[in-house]
């Protein structure tokens, strides 16, 4: 039941690893974006005692938007459990957080910095902590939350599972692994695996970066856009894109990590909605965020990291929808693309000129 309202159509989507339910210390690497957050959702709801109310599970996450959606999956799937679960996350009132869970949750998400506010302000207790979960590890990592990370597994007593999702293994993760892992079971999923299918992907060649805005221009006006995500590389050309976009009349939002949560959260509640169609963002949005009327997404910048491109252009296609992917490429990005379509095993076609019946 809990399963057909998270809109997961396979059974493989889903697939709970025995290991996450022992006490194994675990690290996942390469994991397909979709079915991972039930996944571990899954797993930690197995272990949680209902009628012990204090934090048994935390979970952080990189950003508050994957943070809130995490939550929303482990209430969906605990439904009939009676279990309490808090998004801990900044950009929210402190006093609502330290009220909530001196009040008493099972489960706590959320992002290192206002996690470990919440610790030191002795308000989230890990006294009674089994589980200890690290979702988009190396983003974590890169953004900087290291030492936050840090401090907050000096708290968790010795006995705590921890788990660890990644979709790369660079050497910040491997020391986490290494420093805080006993005996760690590694579950590695093949690149092969990584799938795009029912993804179609293409690029344009605009030759010169500044002629970019005018090629998107010119396909906005060509396509009938149910929803589409279009990525910037930095929170300026986002910026930049949006009023370039807004001065030619054509009706677009945005959102990147400077904005305050209110605002974030607007943007967000209105593209879930369908009142937003189009939203140029940044790698903000590419981890883990479900939006499943997404059938479009256009690189305007091609990721600099390729493992974020699957991140990507697996907003669209999801839950065995088809999508498209259309990516931008000018003169120095040609080498780029041709190392993605190498890591990932496979073609980035040019795009037909009947690429509207596709969408």
């Amino acid at each position: 039941m809990m399963i057909h309202s998270l809109v997961v159509r396979l059974p493989v989507d889903v697939s709970v690893h025995p290991d996450t339910r022992l006490t194994h210390n675990n690290s996942f690497s390469r994991f397909s974006p979709q079915g991972k957050t039930a996944t571990f959702a899954i797993g930690t709801l197995a272990k949680v005692d209902p009628k012990v109310k204090e934090c048994q599970a935390l979970i952080l996450a990189p950003t508050r938007e994957l943070a809130q959606q995490i939550q929303k999956v482990v209430l969906a799937l605990g439904d009939y459990m009676d279990i309490a679960v808090h998004a801990c996350v900044g950009g929210t009132a402190v006093r609502d957080d330290i009220r909530t869970l001196q009040a008493g949750v099972h489960v706590v998400v959320g992002t290192p910095g206002r996690v470990y506010d919440m610790i030191n302000r002795r308000a989230l207790r890990l006294d009674h902590i089994k589980q200890f979960f690290l979702d988009e590890a190396d983003e974590m990592l890169s953004r900087g939350f290291k030492d936050q990370i840090y401090d907050i597994f000096k708290f968790l007593p010795e006995s705590v599972q921890v788990c660890l999702f990644s979709a790369t293994m660079p050497l910040d993760v491997l020391e986490v692994t290494e420093r805080f892992m006993r005996e760690p079971v590694r579950i590695l999923v093949k690149k092969d695996e990584l799938t795009l299918e029912g993804i179609k992907q293409f690029y344009i060649a605009v030759d010169k970066e500044e002629w970019k805005l005018d090629t998107l221009c010119d396909l906005y006006e060509t396509l009938t856009i149910t929803q589409a995500i279009i990525y910037c590389n930095t929170r300026r050309k986002v910026d930049w894109l949006q009023e370039e976009m807004q001065k030619r009349d054509f009706t677009v939002s945005c959102m990147h990590g400077d904005m305050d949560q209110r605002e974030r959260d607007i943007i967000m509640r209105e593209f879930r909605t369908g009142s937003s169609r189009v939203l140029i963002t940044t790698d903000l949005l590419a981890r883990g965020i479900d939006v499943q009327q997404v059938s479009l997404v256009i690189n305007f910048d091609l990721p600099t990291n390729r493992e974020n491109y699957i991140h990507r252009i697996g907003r669209s296609g999801r839950f065995g929808r088809k999508g498209v992917a259309i990516n931008f490429l000018a003169e120095d990005d040609v080498r780029y693309l041709r190392d993605i379509e190498q890591f990932y095993n496979t073609e980035i076609t040019e795009m037909p000129m009947d690429v509207a019946d596709l969408i």
